[in-house]
């Protein structure tokens, strides 16, 4: 997916704070907010999580598909039942995903984002699921880019929205997140994937294509990265590193 230029929302949205005695369910997407910035910047995607005693009449309204990315629209949508138990976990989990320093578009990509919260939220997750977290590697890809000056912002949008359906279609995406271009137009994306084959099949559609087509014309530079989160035993421990094939 490209990275799109949207504002920061001002308006702030607190995670869910529960304890977890009991396996998490969704509320319907359409329920919670579309607003780009409160997903991005704010885990504004962990509203939808549900929990046993918290449940109330809005429950009648529930769903099978994740908010997990800045887009709450249907096709954009991760339909956890395509997914076995650890991945919908980490799914889940990512719903609190956020940046928690403004620089991420240049800062060291493991202490731009707050991931010990999300395996720390991962943790409660499996024992609310009595589910026994076993060491698994995942693929994440970053994404650093900096934007020509002039752009069609438009086309940018298009382009990145109908490429992450793709991708979501193509199946194995657990989160994508992407920022908002900092004063020297410069920005971050990244994507979580189940493993590296779900990552190469899902940017093999037109809508990729025609991105790739048109980086020349959007960036000034484009950097990809491929990485490694490995997350220990028991969800214990986490460590992010440059991807290597092998066994995970």
């Amino acid at each position: 997916m490209a990275a799109i230029d949207v504002e920061t929302a001002t308006t702030t949205v607190e995670p869910p704070r529960v304890t977890l005695r009991a396996p998490s369910s969704l509320f319907h997407h359409e329920l919670v907010t579309k607003d780009h910035g409160l997903l991005q910047f704010h885990a504004a995607a962990a509203l939808q999580l549900q929990f046993g005693t918290q449940r109330h009449e809005l429950a009648a309204t529930s769903d099978d598909r994740l908010i997990a990315s800045p887009y709450n629209d249907p096709l954009n949508l991760l339909d956890l039942k395509t997914l076995e138990t650890p991945y919908q976990l980490l799914a889940k989990a990512l719903t609190i995903f956020k940046p928690i320093r403004d620089d991420y578009a240049v800062a060291p990509y493991v202490e731009s984002f707050n991931w010990q919260a999300v395996v720390d939220f991962l943790r409660d997750l499996s024992i609310a699921e009595g589910y026994k977290w076993k060491r698994q590697r995942f693929y994440v890809v970053s994404f650093r880019s900096t934007l020509k000056p002039v752009i069609d912002s438009q086309r940018l949008h298009d382009l990145d929205y109908h490429s992450h359906q793709e991708a979501v279609a193509s199946g194995g995406l657990l989160k994508y997140w992407f920022g908002a271009k900092n004063e020297n137009h410069q920005n971050l994306a990244t994507c979580v994937w189940r493993n590296r084959e779900d990552a190469r099949a899902g940017g093999t559609g037109p809508w990729h294509k025609q991105a790739r087509a048109a980086g020349a014309v959007m960036y000034d530079k484009i950097e990809f990265k491929t990485l490694a989160l490995v997350i220990g035993d028991d969800a214990s421990s986490w460590e992010i590193s440059d991807w290597m094939d092998q066994d995970a």
